[in-house]
């Protein structure tokens, strides 16, 4: 950074949290999407594989001309190391966006609470303005046990200013009523509920000052990660044979993924066959194919497709609960001679 740059201050900062497959790489989306035209937004994701797919996802469709700055970090929950990771991600996304906005996107099994806690830490107490924090909840996984008994899905709940009750074209009658009753129970009393689908989030709702809900000073790392003594799989070369693997597992999730050289160029028809047999809680990839380049984003719900500009390799990341066994050939065999 230029030493005789502007200090950069009071950066409107605002975290977008909410379990796996909930919508917020399509949240961020459409909030890029009503950015003014002449300020600079950062967003710095983080996502729980290895392989990283949500940047070339928003770099795919939003570049630095156009004043949208990516920085991922990868591997698992970016504030493990006492948040070194996210600290080096972050100041280096900052020096180089000089940003009016940042986005901050943890992965959906990350731990909010120490997230918040690097981003009010005295390090960035004059850098970021932390604004409202938005936690995007589906109200149909309320039912679900593997969702209401997760101490991470509750902790996001807890530490939001705003919920929102994202999919609610998919509701079935009662839904809404459970959310607002379980906002009660597991959220601070001013905690606001909106209702989107598609994560079509106005602008608007990010503006205001964070409660900063579940905020300890004295609070203490407590959970585990794999350790991060070697190159993830994002920032390794790539070997002769053009494609490499990566698998990661935590929080009763596991995830598998795979990078391709741009040089592998994939059947869209065949491609597309493949990636609807997936079954999974959380899918997304990034494919140079035959017929352009496509990024891919499945939940429980559906598998959207979107056009992109360009992408550097094909990327792909399952999320799940279960195994995933014998995917690599099929994958392979979507590979054009």
């Amino acid at each position: 950074m230029n030493s005789n740059a502007a200090p950069i201050l009071a950066v409107p900062t605002n975290i977008i949290t909410g379990f796996l497959g909930v919508g917020k790489t399509s949240a961020i989306l459409h909030l890029l999407k009503s950015k003014p035209a002449n300020e600079r937004w950062a967003v710095l994701v983080n996502e729980f594989g290895e392989i990283g797919v949500d940047g070339s996802l928003f770099e795919g469709t939003h570049s630095k001309q156009q004043g949208v700055f990516i920085r991922e970090v990868p591997g698992g929950c970016m504030c493990c190391a006492a948040g070194l990771p996210m600290q080096i991600a972050l100041s280096q996304l900052l020096s180089e966006a000089r940003p009016d906005r940042l986005l901050i996107e943890p992965t959906g099994l990350g731990h909010p609470k120490e997230v918040l806690e690097v981003l009010t830490s005295e390090y960035y107490q004059e850098v970021l303005a932390l604004q409202k924090t938005l936690t995007l909840v589906d109200a149909r996984t309320l039912s679900d046990e593997r969702y209401t008994n997760h101490a991470t899905f509750n902790q996001q709940i807890a530490m939001a200013d705003l919920i929102v009750g994202n999919k609610v074209d998919l509701y079935r009658e009662g839904d809404t009523a459970k959310l607002a009753n379980y906002v009660r129970a597991h959220a601070a009393p001013q905690t606001e509920i909106v209702l989107t689908q598609n994560g079509d989030i106005p602008f608007s709702l990010l503006s205001g000052p964070s409660a900063n809900h579940l905020l300890n000073p004295h609070g203490h790392h407590h959970h585990h990660h794999h350790k991060q003594d070697k190159p993830l799989a994002s920032e390794l070369p790539l070997p002769e044979s053009g494609f490499l693997k990566a698998e990661n597992q935590d929080e009763g999730y596991s995830s598998i993924g795979w990078r391709f050289s741009a040089s592998k160029v994939f059947d869209y028809q065949k491609l597309s066959a493949f990636l609807l047999t997936i079954r999974a809680v959380r899918m997304k990839a990034v494919f140079i194919t035959n017929t352009g380049v496509f990024g891919y984003n499945l939940t429980l719900d559906a598998l959207d497709e979107m056009e992109l500009d360009d992408a550097m390799e094909s990327r792909i990341e399952i999320i799940s609960d279960q195994q995933h066994d014998n995917l690599e050939p099929n994958l392979l065999d979507c590979v054009l001679a």
